[in-house]
């Protein structure tokens, strides 16, 4: 049986919505966030050295990156194929937002969070009022405006298709729900129909609800 590492308000939050969707039987190993830094605790260093989530473990592989798992599960779990396209343009699609998810647009929003914090703590307390100004700043005159052209590519994108590698829903609107949602949290959706049709979407899917019962309550981080 697959036992995914999951980490509360994380990406290991798709996994189990994969695993679903598959019907492929799982346990789940549950980790919070250390009170202040947010970041993972250490117990996960002892199920992959990064000490990241997520991560799964499937007999005696070992696999970490959100990305690489959703490709692992597709191919070691989806015989039928019902969640990657058979035409061939499509399948480029599928493998092209697979990638852009974490590649392109991920590090804007973790960037968008880094900077959004450093007026709290455990920035030290001399320094939370200029390191607040700074962050306001970095996202006022940079990050804002570089997520609002990919906000906007990814509206008229799925103007023209109903999902993201085309007319079937597939792995890579799993992939890309983590980053909407993150976008949806950090920025708001204000005038992007079509974003907040595909959040609503995937949010009404039994898999997807299965999934937040196995993994406990889901509020990412502002």
């Amino acid at each position: 049986m697959i036992t995914v590492h999951h980490l509360n308000n994380s990406r290991s939050q798709p996994i189990l919505w994969f695993l679903e969707e598959l019907a492929v039987p799982y346990q789940v190993q549950r980790y919070q966030r250390e009170a202040g830094s947010l970041l993972a605790p250490p117990a996960l260093k002892k199920i992959h050295p990064l000490g990241k989530s997520p991560v799964i473990v499937d007999g005696d592989l070992t696999l970490a990156e959100s990305g690489a798992i959703i490709e692992y599960l597709q191919e070691a779990y989806d015989a039928q194929g019902l969640f990657i396209p058979t035409d061939f343009h499509a399948r480029q699609q599928y493998r092209y937002w697979l990638h852009y998810a974490e590649g392109s647009l991920m590090p804007l929003l973790v960037m968008k969070l880094v900077f959004g914090r450093l007026g709290q703590p455990p920035v030290p307390l001399l320094l939370r009022k200029v390191a607040g100004a700074v962050g306001k700043g970095v996202q006022r005159n940079y990050l804002d405006k570089q997520i609002a052209v990919h906000r906007d590519y990814l509206e008229r994108h799925l103007r023209s298709n109903p999902w993201f590698a085309g007319h079937d829903f597939s792995a890579a609107d799993i992939k890309m729900s983590f980053p909407l949602e993150a976008m949806a949290a950090r920025s708001g959706l204000d005038g992007c129909p079509q974003l907040r049709d595909f959040l609503r979407r995937i949010h009404q899917r039994p898999a997807y609800q299965r999934a937040l019962e196995q993994g406990g309550p889901y509020h990412l981080l502002l």
